[in-house]
């Protein structure tokens, strides 16, 4: 999970929702494919979509031939040649935060969102003395650093290249019941962020689906909500269409013990649903343990028409339609 050169700090987190990501794996005698090796090119999509989440950030260094380039122009134009066309940069503490926007700034192909992620929140307040976020140990700040933090985002996500506040939420997986204040503190004020900026709320929610829904029935969601690697079940999707938020389904609704995922998506309305990768994180069946990038979103993407019974073409001129909607691009 070590950054990429170009992010000494930052990144996203998997939680162990895909325990093998990034663990090294030279093939051994039995023939098993080195962990290591990027998976092949998908055959290209006829309709051009859009990777609604990723952590370019994190992606190793990719390999196209030809001259060198940097780990995100190569990203770039591997997605491109798949017909993955855009890609949304999420950030997820300050740094990355920054360099999110600094890319879409750069890149016409990249939009950026900012975001303390909810683990985030809990290590500025009470300190990360195990240094687990990679950024080092760090000492307990309190709730005057957590409101400066929050500050910065509520400054970038004033920016055009920036079109979404996240990732933020709630995750009670990694953080305990001493850190459920500062991210419920920090969850608030992104709501009140992406409202006041008028951006998309991009949710992490992990293990903590009735309190997501509450806090945001409570604030009052904004106009536009996307459950980031939708985890609920199929009757969270209705309560989730109901509200009108978008589900954005990544590449676990490939794996066989995610039948609640693909129960989800059955049911979810067809102008609610995304598609990401969460790269490098949950590379898709059947790649899983392997370093996952936006080229791969046609796996997933047609593993998903199939669970919808509908054509891929159907399927990503839908989410096409709604990535534009969510992140005006």
């Amino acid at each position: 999970m070590a950054a990429t050169a170009a992010v000494p700090n930052g990144g996203p987190e998997d939680g162990g929702r895909n325990e093998n990501e990034g663990k090294a794996g030279k093939a051994n005698q039995a023939g098993k494919p080195d962990k290591q090796v990027p998976p092949p090119l998908p055959e290209p999509l006829n309709v051009p979509v859009a990777d609604s989440h990723t952590h370019l950030d994190m992606l190793p260094q990719l390999t196209l031939g030809g001259a060198p380039t940097s780990p995100v122009e190569e990203a770039l134009a591997k997605a491109a040649s798949v017909g993955v066309t855009t890609v949304i940069q999420v950030g997820c503490d300050l740094a990355g935060s920054r360099w999110a926007a600094e890319t879409a700034a750069a890149h016409d192909a990249v939009w950026a969102t900012v975001a303390l992620h909810p683990n985030e929140a809990p290590r500025i307040v009470l300190g990360d003395p195990d240094g687990w976020s990679r950024q080092g140990a760090r000492t307990p700040g309190g709730d005057a650093a957590l409101d400066a933090a929050l500050e910065e985002i509520d400054r970038l996500a004033a920016l055009p290249q920036v079109r979404g506040v996240g990732e933020t939420g709630l995750d009670y997986f990694r953080t305990g019941p001493e850190g459920k204040a500062a991210q419920e503190h920090s969850f608030r004020r992104h709501i009140d962020i992406a409202k006041r900026h008028g951006k998309a709320l991009v949710i992490h929610d992990r293990d903590a689906h009735e309190d997501v829904l509450r806090v945001l029935e409570e604030e009052g969601a904004p106009e536009r909500v996307v459950f980031h690697c939708y985890s609920g079940d199929a009757a969270m999707a209705k309560v989730c269409a109901d509200a009108g938020y978008y589900m954005s389904f990544a590449g676990n609704v490939t794996f066989k013990n995610a039948q609640h995922l693909r129960d989800a998506l059955v049911v979810a309305p067809l102008d609610l649903i995304l598609v990401e990768t969460d790269a490098p994180f949950l590379t898709p069946a059947p790649y899983r343990g392997r370093p996952n990038a936006p080229y791969l979103i046609p796996v997933t993407l047609r593993a998903m028409a199939g669970v919808k019974d509908m054509g891929e073409d159907a399927l990503a001129t839908a989410v096409a339609a709604n990535t534009a909607r969510v992140f005006g691009y």
